[in-house]
């Protein structure tokens, strides 16, 4: 997963040792926003291993990262979001995030945080909990209950989708966006990248399974997680990225050419998706380029 800050190593492994972090993260939302920000952080770390997620949202770590998000420290938003969207990548832990009252709080992290990172791995952690993987695990969850949880978790999943439509739409400028829809020239879609582009985000490291999962996002029904996935895969190839020749790989392996020219064609997606997945086309296209010219 993405952005290691912290790691054990066993055997070449990230290992969690009963998770004394996630006592130390509960202990730590009234502490100084420079202790929040470490725990958090160190956290966000750990979960970069897939098995470390899933232990330490067995072992309670969900609640204070979501304590930790309230914070009122732009830094800590950051390390929290990013953590809880590792998080989000495990079914289970993304019902745990919706149980523990997560989905109104990264809401707010995407609506109102100072930092564009923050918002913008809100908005991924809510795409992961929303696009359609946690409903089977959900379903098991609360076979038992009442129904009451189930209305809730179509109510969360209204709040998030509205929210994630919101945040890209921060990015698409009608007159720019209009403008590449009629001509796709090079210089009209610079102009939607270039006021579309979160500079940070270039130092995010995705893995072969997260680039698939944005890739299968873009078949999703909605079209708000259509246009989401798109906003990301951008963010995630544009040249210069550290990392995007990395995911550029990725997407190959994934077949995301194909995926990313029917999203593009899409007659019913909405144009913000449709721009944004011809513009990772020809970042891909950029990347596939420079590799050649040095073989």
């Amino acid at each position: 997963m993405v952005l290691l800050c912290l790691h054990i190593c066993i055997h070449g492994c990230i290992y969690v040792p009963k998770l004394p972090l996630v006592a130390l993260a509960h202990s730590c939302s009234n502490a100084s926003p420079g202790l929040q920000e470490r725990a958090a952080g160190a956290l966000w770390g750990l979960s970069v291993s897939e098995a470390n997620s899933i232990a330490i949202g067995r072992e309670g770590g969900v609640a204070p990262l979501i304590a930790l998000s309230r914070s009122e420290c732009e830094d800590v938003h950051e390390t929290a979001a990013g953590a809880l969207w590792n998080l989000a990548f495990n079914p289970g832990n993304a019902f745990r995030i919706v149980e523990e009252g997560g989905v109104p709080a990264l809401v707010h992290l995407c609506s109102l945080s100072a930092s564009k990172m923050a918002r913008f791995m809100a908005a991924l952690a809510l795409a992961y909990m929303f696009d359609g993987r946690m409903d089977e695990f959900a379903l098991i969850g609360t076979s038992s209950e009442s129904t009451s949880k189930s209305v809730s978790l179509d109510g969360a999943r209204r709040m998030a989708l509205k929210r994630i439509e919101a945040f890209v739409l921060t990015f698409s400028d009608p007159q720019t966006f209009a403008a590449a829809a009629a001509s796709s020239a090079p210089a009209s879609l610079s102009q939607v990248t270039e006021s579309a582009r979160i500079p940070e985000a270039g130092h995010l490291r995705c893995s072969g399974a997260e680039i698939g999962r944005f890739v299968t996002m873009l078949r999703n029904p909605s079209s708000i997680l259509k246009a989401c996935a798109a906003f990301a895969l951008l963010q995630f190839t544009i040249p210069g990225g550290r990392h995007a020749v990395h995911h550029v790989t990725l997407m190959q392996n994934a077949g995301a050419p194909r995926v990313l020219r029917a999203a593009a064609a899409a007659a019913n997606a909405p144009l913000e998706a449709k721009i944004f997945a011809k513009i990772v086309l020809r970042n891909l296209e950029h990347h596939q380029t420079e590799l050649n010219s040095k073989e």
